[in-house]
C-alpha cells in the first residue's frame, strides 16, 4: 500500500499545525495530505492512461485541496503562502 499510516504520521508531524501525529484537521495538514495522494494518483495516471475511475477520484482531490487552500486565503494569507512554499504548489 502506498500510504501506511507511518507516512501519515509523518506527514501530519511535518505539515500540521501542532507539529505532532495527532494533529491531522488542521487545513495545513489535510493539505499536506492531499498533496501526496494526489502525487501518487498522477504517477499512477502517466502508466494507466484509460483509468477512468481514478481520474474521477483524482479531480475530486484536486477539488477538496483547493477549497482547503481557498479557506486559508481567506482567513490566514500567511499560513497559505507557508504551505504553498512549504509543498510546492503552484497557483
Amino acid at each position: 500500500m502506498y500510504l501506511t499510516s507511518e507516512k501519515k504520521a509523518e506527514l501530519f508531524k511535518n505539515h500540521g499545525r501542532l507539529k505532532a501525529e495527532t494533529d491531522t484537521g488542521s487545513p495545513e495538514s489535510q493539505i499536506a495530505l492531499f498533496t501526496f495522494r494526489i502525487q501518487h494518483l498522477t504517477d499512477h495516471l502517466k502508466t494507466n492512461k484509460k483509468d477512468h475511475s481514478s481520474r474521477l477520484g483524482l479531480l475530486k482531490l484536486v477539488g477538496k485541496r483547493r477549497s482547503l487552500l481557498n479557506y486559508l486565503i481567506n482567513n490566514d494569507i500567511e499560513r497559505y503562502r507557508a504551505i504553498i512554499t512549504e509543498l510546492g504548489i503552484r497557483k
